[in-house]
């Protein structure tokens, strides 16, 4: 396994939450293992990840809870150029957003 985005990502903005409400409920992040699993929290949301890999790009499903009710969905999370990801996430009929995140500097690709 040799994907570039294994590791802890702090999502700094979406397309349509601002930063308050990315951060409502702790410092929103992505993290990526390496075992095909992963987490998600921002807003009130926490899931879990399944993972796919590639070398710069992983698709995923997730499941968890916002504000304590179930939902899951799907993205995508794509490395640019200039060391941050993209993420394409979408609630199961619902939301769908364009989150930006920059590597945790207390984190390394694996």
């Amino acid at each position: 396994m040799n994907c570039k985005l294994v590791g802890r990502w702090r999502i700094v903005e979406a397309d349509i939450w601002d930063r308050q409400y990315l951060d409502l409920c702790g410092l929103a992040t992505l993290i990526i293992r390496a075992n095909g699993h992963g987490e998600i929290a921002f807003g009130a949301l926490q899931a879990g990840l399944d993972v796919e890999y590639s070398r710069a790009s992983v698709g995923f499903t997730w499941k968890g809870f916002d504000e304590m009710d179930e939902v899951s969905g799907d993205g995508s999370a794509e490395l640019l150029d200039d060391g941050s990801i993209e993420i394409e996430f979408a609630y199961h009929n619902g939301n769908e957003a364009v989150l930006k995140a920059k590597r945790d500097t207390s984190s390394t690709a694996c």
